[in-house]
């Protein structure tokens, strides 16, 4: 990477090299994939600032309403989720032969008092562009997440949202239907 304000990443990356694939039993790939690996011309990294002119925001328009959202925005709001160290962990992969960030999924780490002030991982914002859906590219992103969140930061469970069609996707990776009902109020801006 440049060393510029606008390539320094969300987290350190050096966390996408510790992991180990060795402990997924439940997924194999067709091709080999792994954070070195993602595919041709493929990178996974951490989000960086430079990511606003790369698509990041188009590519979440594919999952949900996002806004107008300015460069200064992005930034601001950057600044901000990487000013809360260890809270953060989103991952993107950029198609570098064009510059374009083309797959990403977000960890929140959410601190607890209750477990023994145990941590835990919320994964969100799963979207592969869909000129790259097939690939395994989510699969990748939800191995990845699901690592960094169990065997990195050591949460005691990693959770997620998602519809009725998304759970059998979901559940390849071993996420289970959960008896609690998800509630929500939403606010109007």
């Amino acid at each position: 990477m440049e060393n510029s304000t606008d390539e320094i990443p969300i987290y350190n990356p050096d966390l996408l090299k510790q992991l180990d694939y060795a402990a997924l039993t439940n997924l194999k790939y067709s091709t080999p994939r792994s954070p070195q690996n993602p595919g041709n011309s493929l990178i996974m990294r951490p989000l960086c600032a430079a990511d606003y002119h790369k698509g990041f925001i188009e590519l979440l328009r594919q999952l949900t309403s996002v806004g107008d959202v300015t460069p200064e925005q992005f930034m601001d709001h950057f600044q901000q989720m990487k000013s809360c160290n260890g809270t953060y962990y989103i991952t993107v992969i950029e198609d570098i032969s064009i510059s374009k960030i083309v797959a990403a999924a977000t960890l929140v780490v959410e601190r607890k008092y209750i477990h023994a002030c145990a941590t835990r991982g919320m994964i969100e914002e799963v979207v592969v562009d869909s000129g790259y859906r097939g690939q395994q590219l989510g699969k990748l992103l939800m191995d990845t997440l699901t690592l960094l969140s169990k065997h990195t930061l050591g949460c005691y469970k990693t959770t997620l949202q998602c519809t009725e069609e998304n759970i059998p996707f979901y559940e390849k990776f071993g996420f289970k239907k959960d008896p609690q009902v998800y509630m929500q109020h939403r606010h109007k801006p």
